[in-house]
């Protein structure tokens, strides 16, 4: 069985025992969190949302935060003398997949 959840702005495929990196999350290591957003549930009988399904959720467990690799912004316009150079590390949330309730 599989959900598509909608979390951090963005619809994720999801299956029990997954390891997924999302935007980041409020809440500690160790912790349990539960998405409620579910927007599909697949398997052998399929669940559509409209635009979520009623009474699904998935339960998955925060494993790790972290920072994503560095990315450079270098912003430069020719002849001007115009050079801005800045890098961004997007933080993350790293969680597993306990549970489907559809």
């Amino acid at each position: 069985m599989y959900a598509i959840i909608e979390t951090g702005g963005k619809q994720l495929k999801v299956e029990e025992g997954q390891a997924l990196y999302i935007e980041k999350l409020q809440a500690e290591e160790g912790e349990t969190v539960t998405f409620d957003k579910v927007l599909f549930v697949g398997g052998d009988n399929v669940k559509v949302g409209a635009p979520t399904v009623e009474g699904a959720s998935v339960t998955a467990k925060v494993e790790a935060h972290g920072r994503g690799k560095k990315v450079v912004v270098f912003k430069f316009k020719r002849r001007k003398h115009y050079r801005r150079k800045q890098g961004h590390r997007q933080p993350f949330t790293k969680v597993t997949i306990d549970k489907i309730n559809a």
